[in-house]
Parts: structure tokens; C-alpha cells; sequence
């Protein structure tokens, strides 16, 4: 990979999250991330990675509605002034959901139970001995005020705390009612 091709994935991750978290007005998807973007050499085609957070049927709906925005989010990237916008091919990210089976299993293993596989389902990781504040309390590190972090954070939590400070009144980033 190029360091062109590099600044261009990077680039169309960005764009293509800020996109499907402000201008996809499809109630159907719910929680999703756009973890990479993998450009082609000669920059036709891009495929773009999601990692969805939910119940599988959720899961499903949330993909198949992303997969329907794709040609609008395409239409969308044309502020970018590339020469060529590439064709976005929609694939599911589940690192996540892998990372999470791997924390549970390890936190069996530690306790001295046989592993188990978790419930498919919600794919953030729940609080445990590997995650702890800086109080050494279990909880999600890093978190402000006892709140959860996670991937949903710096889209909805960033808004929602926004709201809060205007007394539940969406505001934009630039102070400006959405």
C-alpha cells in the first residue's frame, strides 16, 4: 500500500462515518462503526468495513440498510474532489465481536470455570478484572463520571452530552441547533 492510497482510505473512513452518522436518516441502522476503508490500487473500488453492535436480527437489518445507503453515501464523497470516487463494497467487521468471545473466555479460565461461549448478541465487552478504572474499581477504563465508553462514543455520546449542556436541545458541533 502507498502512502496515497494510505491518506485516501483514511480520508474516505472519515468522511464516510461522518456521512452515515449525520446524513443517513434510515431508522433502520442502528450502532455502527466504519473501522477501515480499503482502497484498490487504481482507486475504483473501496471496500468499507463495519462493525455492528446489537442483536443478530438487528445486526442483519442494520447491514442490509447500510448496504442500501452505499450509493448515496458515494454520491455524498463527491465534496471530496477525488478524480475518481471509488464503488463502496459493504463488508462486516465482527473483530469485535471476536475480541469480546476471546475477554470472556480468558475471565473463565481465571475464575477456574471451563470456558463458555457467550450468548450471540450485544458485542461490547462487559465490565471484568481486565478492564479497570484509574481507581483500580472494574469498570470501562478511562470512562468520565462513570459513564461507559465505547464505540458508539464519539458519535451519539459526544451529541448526548451536547444536549444535556443545552438543556436536551440538539446542537451541532458548532453550537448551532441540528
Amino acid at each position: 500500500m502507498t502512502e496515497r492510497t494510505a491518506r485516501v482510505d483514511q480520508l474516505l473512513q472519515e468522511e464516510i462515518s461522518r456521512i452515515v452518522t449525520r446524513e443517513v436518516q434510515d431508522p433502520r441502522i442502528g450502532f455502527a462503526t466504519i473501522t477501515r476503508v480499503e482502497t484498490s490500487p487504481d482507486l475504483r473500488h473501496a471496500r468499507v468495513w463495519v462493525s455492528l453492535i446489537g442483536q443478530p436480527d438487528e445486526r442483519k437489518q442494520t447491514f442490509r440498510a447500510l448496504a442500501r445507503a452505499m450509493p448515496f453515501v458515494r454520491r455524498e464523497l463527491g465534496v471530496l474532489r477525488l478524480r475518481r470516487i471509488p464503488e463502496l463494497h459493504l463488508e462486516l467487521d465482527d473483530s469485535v465481536e471476536r475480541g469480546t468471545r476471546v475477554l470472556h473466555i480468558l475471565d473463565d479460565l481465571e475464575a477456574g470455570r471451563e470456558p463458555s461461549l457467550p450468548e450471540p448478541g450485544e458485542t461490547l465487552p462487559t465490565p471484568g478484572p481486565h478492564l479497570e478504572d484509574a481507581t483500580g474499581e472494574p469498570g470501562d477504563a478511562g470512562a468520565a463520571d462513570g459513564e461507559p465508553r465505547g464505540d458508539a462514543e464519539g458519535r451519539r455520546g459526544a451529541a448526548h452530552v451536547r444536549a444535556q449542556k443545552t438543556g436536551g436541545r440538539p446542537v451541532g458541533r458548532r453550537g448551532r441547533r441540528a
